[in-house]
């Protein structure tokens, strides 16, 4: 009778909890609140312990907030990346593996300059350091990946273009080569987004891109080294959306455990009907938009999952485009376990229609605060703490994957986290590849452990050279953060 008892109290603090009115407060508004901003993206750049925020402008000088305990201070200036040129696209990632993060930008097209650029790290202050072979002088820049597909012990680079082929480009020893067009990922329909992880779970990372303008999505097979689309087969070729209507495209695709079931669905947030797609195993997805209550037509920018109030489930965030003049609604869906439930509330149905949306636990209280940015000029890059009650809060157990060195993080890496001591799972996650709008932040994963759990055990997989073996650390208390080295 008493094991009953508690099973019946902790059942009904879970339903409290996912009842409750989400509340979010913003952060510093005096210091965020200019607008005309794409995209935004997190990493420890300074190696002080919290998320310092990158965020990307229309044509001002772009900022880099460095995180103080939660107080933000724009130092891009005296850092060295405070570029003026239009900026779409931005990717932490550790591309000298030396231990902090550098960043790639992606501008749009001026004359005699590229529209990439790589800045190098060095203990906190950033240099040029584009090789030759990344130098690009035109092309639409849209999602970049620092992404170790080879599994050779670097990061290569991937990089989504919206008007020519993709591109891929191998990193060895510094020196990076296009390979794209060789392995057979030089798609050349109008992609912005992508996003890699072994949908099949045979040891190697496969790659999804969304392709806008009626163009069908792409799901790229990894084999020994070359990619096949085999989206069509797969059941996700137009993710939820009209096919071939150039009114519709999908914008951001995103891979995240939205059903609880330990495999990676995928999730396209449209111009046209939204699509969650259930990975049924053996390469197979199944189209569960209308069952889950979440094919809502409208215009869609990106869609970001997060466990936003502890209770085990991903949560989901899609923000409205802003395109024509007009501005697309922002939305905040509650996962209840069988459907998407919309639980925005005032303080973010409020804010202009935006591109940039990241999760990112800012104030170091252990869940998962909101930031955004706005294209237009009255909008703002907002950040929304997580006004979670502090006992819920401390729930939150972030994982950082990282290689064997302790340098670059593993994108594509997969984490899992069990009840101690048995197989109830608690969550999957993700290191994502393709955070937010144009994208990439270098940031622990996150869980929320729900109420009655006190120790977990964390597995970490690691998709590569066809091997898929896992990592434990055990008995772990949730409220912290934990690295687990791969190798």
């Amino acid at each position: 009778m008493l094991r009953l008892s508690c099973f019946v109290l902790v059942a009904s603090v879970v339903a409290v909890a996912q009842q409750a009115t989400p509340l979010f407060e913003p952060m510093q508004p005096d210091v965020l609140g200019a607008g005309s901003n794409f995209t935004n993206a997190f990493a420890d750049y300074d190696t002080d312990g919290d998320l310092d925020m990158f965020v990307g402008f229309d044509g001002k000088p772009n900022r880099l907030y460095r995180n103080d305990k939660g107080v933000f201070t724009d130092v891009a200036a005296e850092v060295g990346i405070a570029d003026a040129r239009p900026t779409r696209a931005a990717a932490w990632g550790d591309f000298d593996a030396d231990g902090d993060p550098d960043l790639l930008l992606g501008f749009t097209p001026l004359k005699d300059a590229s529209v990439l650029k790589l800045y190098r790290n060095t203990a906190g202050k950033f240099t040029d350091a584009t090789p030759v072979g990344l130098v690009a002088p035109t092309g639409a820049v849209r999602q970049p990946a620092w992404v170790d597909f080879d599994a050779d012990g670097d990061l290569d680079l991937f990089i989504a273009f919206r008007d020519r082929g993709n591109a891929l480009y191998r990193n060895d020893a510094g020196t990076l080569t296009d390979i794209a067009p060789s392995i057979g990922l030089a798609d050349t329909r109008r992609t912005v987004g992508a996003v890699w992880f072994d949908y099949d779970e045979d040891g190697d990372l496969d790659v999804a891109v969304a392709n806008m303008d009626g163009d069908a999505n792409g799901l790229f097979r990894h084999d020994a080294g070359t990619f096949t689309d085999v989206a069509m087969a797969a059941g996700v070729a137009w993710g939820g959306r009209a096919p071939k209507s150039p009114a519709n495209g999908t914008v951001r695709v995103c891979a995240a455990d939205v059903d609880s079931d330990g495999r990676f669905d995928l999730f396209a947030a449209n111009y046209g009907p939204l699509g969650f797609f259930s990975n049924r195993g053996n390469g197979a997805f199944q189209d569960r938009s209308s069952a889950w209550e979440i094919a809502i037509d409208s215009r869609y920018d990106a869609c970001a999952f997060a466990d936003f109030d502890h209770d085990g489930r991903l949560d989901l965030y899609v923000n409205g485009t802003v395109t024509g003049g007009a501005s697309w609604q922002d939305s905040l869906f509650r996962n209840t376990g069988s459907a998407f439930a919309d639980v925005t509330p005032p303080s973010i149905r409020k804010l202009q229609a935006d591109h940039g949306v990241t999760w990112a636990d800012v104030d170091g209280d252990g869940d998962l605060d909101l930031a955004l940015t706005g294209s237009r000029s009255d909008g703002t890059h907002v950040v929304m703490r997580n006004m979670l009650p502090a006992a819920d809060a401390a729930r939150g157990l972030h994982v950082r994957v990282v290689d064997g060195k302790g340098n670059s993080t593993r994108a594509g890496a997969e984490v899992r986290v069990f009840a101690a001591g048995g197989t109830r799972l608690i969550g999957a996650r993700l290191v994502d590849s393709g955070s937010g709008y144009d994208a990439q932040n270098d940031m622990p994963v996150h869980v929320g452990v729900p109420p009655g759990v006190s120790r977990v055990d964390v597995q970490v997989i690691v998709p590569a050279g066809g091997k898929r073996t896992p990592i434990w650390q055990r008995g772990v208390t949730p409220g912290k953060t934990i690295t687990v080295r791969t190798n």
